[in-house]
């Protein structure tokens, strides 16, 4: 008699797991708003004609969340666990890309959740 196969679908498996972030380590999810993944860096490079240059409104360190106005006057809320609320005070020029949930403060990247 062979022992059954346990499969657990990857909608329990999200639920069990808790990103490391939450207590404090570097972000161990790839969820929006959590670490950027490298695929999702080269898609959102790969589609340069997509990227909205925008002014940060307002940053929370303590909580991850940013406002930014697009140049087209268009305004957004954001989440990013990993610091990019320090990274861009108010009044920092950002990009970012909606489609793929990449905000790019200079040279540094970060995953985020558009709300």
């Amino acid at each position: 008699m062979s022992t059954p196969l346990n499969r657990l679908s990857p909608l329990s498996v999200r639920e069990r797991s808790a990103c490391m972030c939450r207590h404090g380590f570097a972000c161990s999810s790839f969820e929006a708003g959590h670490a950027l993944h490298l695929i999702q860096a080269r898609i959102a490079s790969a589609t340069p004609t997509e990227w909205a240059d925008a002014i940060v409104e307002h940053a929370d360190a303590a909580t991850g969340e940013l406002r930014v106005r697009t140049l087209d006057g268009a305004t957004r809320a954001l989440w990013n666990s990993g610091g990019a609320a320090l990274e861009a005070p108010a009044g920092t020029p950002i990009a970012l890309h909606v489609r793929y949930g990449v905000l790019a403060v200079g040279r540094t990247q970060f995953n985020v959740a558009l709300s």
